[in-house]
């Protein structure tokens, strides 16, 4: 296929600049400016490019050894506040002090603060499953993290860039160290991505509104106001197509409110948070991975995998990238639907080249390749149910470029795989934290995973009893 060269952007910058790194925005090449916030592309919604700011590292990074508990401050030389609030002159002791007070104030409110999580074979999942001793399931076990999930790593990077932000402020003749007045935060969610948002931002100081649907857990929606959270529920419109809580989300930040979301696309640095669980695999891997298999809603969790395994190759900690297959389920599976009419454009074996030269194009026509959910998503898996994969075209282009592939699991193997997840592991784990192993299960039977085979999988949620 004929692939058009790409636009140049109103403010374009190099790939890379300098031992620290950019935010540029992955769909047209915008890069802001120091007195912007690296937030949202300024051009997100003028056009059908698929605009996302993505953290870019320089020619100088490498990936860091230190043993710290608490991945913030173990994989610091690896975030954009971090090479933010040293390019404004504050040291690395301040930063790390920094990093640790407002996770002891997220202690203080959640109970305790980052550390890096378990990751291990199972020897109960592996022998299930069929596998032989040198081969098996590598879990990862995120339902301990702070709010019973891993979206408060997203969130957690987004908190420290603000907390830099008010401590040194950007670079600029109009632009002053921090807020004049602190504005809301904002966040679409009904589940594990807003009790994350709530407590992290009740540990920061920060005011919150949370978009969620009139049907949302009335336990969780109890949990949210104990943590001082205004919930705003947000009715389905006959003939509107796609979440109404996220296009009630877009009004909230056209209104001055900044995405404390983990929606890529309305802030970029949710996906570089994301990334230090992918960081943490590659500290953790002894002997590497052939297989990564992760669930997927709007994105982040697998675009963060993506990018982190991605950066890590290239910095020569990782031999190679595992295949990454993502996981949906038959109640909603957006992302499997743009992936094909990715793949239907590509030759039967393509290339690397090849590959993005495409991937360039779909991000040029984004709505030629990923659309709403026509319809109300429902699943046991709730986590799992976005209307649309607003993080999708890095993880389509990982499992291209890995030679994985989307899978669509059914509901009984939904239910299958988390009964027996809870039974093999005594992880409580809830269905949409166990969907990988749902996806794992079905390559299993279709013969695409090896007995000798090694495969990650992520137990994402806790099974909550609120």
């Amino acid at each position: 296929m004929t692939v058009p060269a790409r636009t140049a952007s109103a403010r374009t910058g190099p790939a890379r600049t300098g031992p620290g790194s950019i935010i540029r925005c992955a769909g047209c090449g915008y890069v802001p400016g120091p007195g912007d916030l690296p937030f949202r592309c300024p051009r997100a919604g003028t056009d059908d490019t698929d605009h996302v700011l993505t953290r870019v590292l320089g020619p100088g990074a490498s990936f860091p050894v230190g043993d710290e508990a608490n991945p913030f401050l173990r994989y610091r030389a690896l975030m954009h506040s971090y090479h933010a609030a040293r390019a404004r002159g504050m040291s690395d002791a301040a930063y790390r002090d920094l990093v640790t007070s407002l996770d002891t104030s997220v202690a203080r409110v959640d109970g305790h603060g980052f550390r890096v999580t378990p990751f291990s074979r199972s020897r109960e999942l592996s022998d299930a499953l069929g596998f032989a001793g040198d081969g098996g399931v590598w879990v990862k076990d995120e339902t301990g993290n702070v709010a019973g999930s891993h979206k408060g790593r997203h969130l957690m990077g987004v908190l420290i860039y603000l907390a830099v932000m008010e401590a040194v402020g950007p670079v600029g003749p109009e632009s002053p160290p921090g807020f004049r007045a602190r504005p809301s935060l904002a966040i679409a969610s009904c589940g594990n991505a807003a009790l994350a948002a709530a407590v992290l931002a009740r540990a920061g100081g920060w005011p919150l509104t949370v978009l969620v649907p009139p049907g949302a857990d009335p336990g969780i929606v109890g949990r949210l106001r104990e943590l001082d959270a205004t919930v705003v529920a947000c009715p389905r419109a006959d003939g509107v197509s796609g979440d109404p809580a996220y296009h009630a989300l877009l009004r909230e930040l056209r209104s001055g409110a900044l995405p404390f979301t983990t929606q890529g696309p309305e802030n970029g640095l949710v996906i570089e948070g994301g990334q230090t669980l992918g960081y943490e695999l590659v500290t953790d891997l002894d002997g590497g991975l052939d297989h990564l298999v992760v669930q997927v809603g709007g994105g982040a969790l697998a675009s963060s995998c993506v990018q982190a395994l991605r950066e890590a190759t290239q910095m020569d900690a990782l031999d190679r990238m595992p295949r990454i297959h993502t996981v949906q389920t038959t109640g909603a599976h957006p992302l499997e639907l743009a992936y094909k009419r990715v793949r239907a454009k590509l030759s039967a074996a393509p290339e690397p080249d090849e590959i993005g030269e495409v991937m360039t194009y779909a991000a040029e026509h984004r709505s030629a390749f990923m659309r709403p959910w026509d319809g109300e998503p429902r699943s046991v898996a709730t986590g799992i149910l976005d209307d649309e994969t607003y993080d999708w075209r890095a993880v389509v282009d990982g499992m291209l470029l890995t030679g994985g592939r989307p899978l669509v699991v059914s509901e009984d193997g939904l239910v299958e795989a988390n009964r027996l997840a809870s039974a093999r592991t005594g992880i409580p784990v809830d269905p949409t934290g166990s969907s990988g192993l749902a996806g794992l299960a079905e390559l299993r039977r279709q013969g695409e995973i090896g007995d000798h085979d090694r495969v990650a999988v992520l137990f994402t949620g806790l099974r909550r009893q609120i």
